[in-house]
Formats: C-alpha cells, structure tokens, sequence
C-alpha cells in the first residue's frame, strides 16, 4: 500500500500526459484515409486540421462534408466512430517521458471521455504497464465523469489515503479532490485545447506547475 504522497500520484491523460491536440490530428487523418478511400475526397484531412487549429471545436466534420459536397446526415456519426476508435499516433510530452523515466511509473489516471478511445490512447503512450490503477470514467454510464466522486473515491480507497491529483482542467479536474483533502497540481501546458480557469476558489488547484520536471518539488513542499 503506498505510504508517501509520492507513491499516490494519479494523474490526468489529456493534455497532461500528453497533448490532446496530437490526437485530434492523428484522428483527423485517420477518417481522411477513409474519406480517400470511399469518396476519392483528398485533403480532407487537412481541411478539418485547419479548421481545428483555427480554433473550430463541434461541427468540423459537418463544416468538412459540406465543404466537400458530402451527405453530412448519414455519415458525420461513423466519422466520430472511426476518429474516437482509431489507433492514435501520439507519444508522451518529454517532461512527462523523463517522469516515467524517473520514477518508473505512478500510482494511478483517472480520465474522461469513451472508454475504448482513452484506452486506445494509454496503449498509445505505452502506459498500461506504468501505471498501476487505470480508471477510464467513460466505462461507467454518463454521469460519473468528473467532478463526479467515485472515481477519486476508488483511487482513494486502493492508495489508503488521499493522493496526488496533477490534471489540467480547474473547471471540472480539483473540486472533488480538493474536498477530499488531495493536493492537487495544475499543469498548464501552452498547447493545452482548453483554457482551463477555475469558475471560483473551490474549483482552483493547491500548487500550478508548468512542466512534470516542476512535480517532485511541490510534492516534497507538501510532505
């Protein structure tokens, strides 16, 4: 059973781990090789990465199949599919790469969104067997994301106390831990997706850190 704060490391996947937006485009190309492949529809692909970068979130795959005169009705639902459940093309962020190196794993990840497309994403990044307690809040039906305790609660429960939570997203990521008595450590990346403020103190992490290399110290801070 862990014993130190250290040994009670859960962290967040995305944006934290790694970057959310190296998914968005290997998923981007993945639904463009089947647009190629059914429609013959070249650079679509490039289309939807450009809306992205220009900050488009929601409607990119509509805004593409119009932009490409194609049926949005019937097929905007299996590109979601085909994006969520493709094998993504992304690797760890180097501070996140030398932690591991460091340390050789953490105790546990606690994430949102479909089950299977985070799991494809934790196989991705090499990180089934380096971390020990993997809870992908998507297997349970919609509800339980976070802020929603249970997932907290079962890391809690199997580390034996309150942890470490290092996450990037103050709207929804350090409430519940914060009530709990975690520390909890905001990494704020500058190619995050989203801007990741807090609506009001509650919701705002105990430390910020700008890179994983930052993580050890506020740890030994609050030991």
């Amino acid at each position: 059973m862990p014993s130190s704060l250290a040994e009670r490391i859960v962290f967040d996947l995305d944006d934290t781990l790694y970057l959310e937006r190296d998914f968005a485009i290997s998923g981007f190309r993945a639904v463009g090789a089947a647009m190629q492949a059914r429609h013959g529809a070249e650079g679509f692909a490039a289309h939807c990465t450009a809306e992205f970068r220009d900050g488009r979130r929601g409607d990119i795959f509509d805004r593409a199949l119009t932009r490409f005169n194609l049926d949005r009705a019937e097929q905007v639902t299996a590109l979601v599919a085909i994006y969520r459940d493709h094998a993504p093309e992304i690797s760890l962020c180097p501070d996140a790469a030398r932690w591991f190196d460091r340390h050789g794993g953490g105790f546990g990840l606690i994430t949102d969104g479909p089950e299977r497309m985070q799991r494809n994403k934790i196989a991705a990044l090499g990180l089934d067997g380096r971390i020990g307690l993997v809870i992908p809040t998507g297997q349970w039906p919609a509800g339980f994301g976070k802020p929603n305790p249970r997932a907290f609660e079962l890391a809690q429960a199997a580390a034996g106390g309150p942890c470490v939570y290092v996450a990037d997203n103050a709207a929804k990521d350090f409430v519940t831990p914060n009530r709990m008595g975690w520390l909890t450590v905001q990494l704020l990346r500058p190619e995050r997706i989203h801007p990741c403020t807090a609506p009001d103190p509650l919701h705002e992490a105990r430390a910020r850190i700008a890179d994983l290399d930052q993580l050890d110290a506020v740890i030994a801070a609050a030991a």
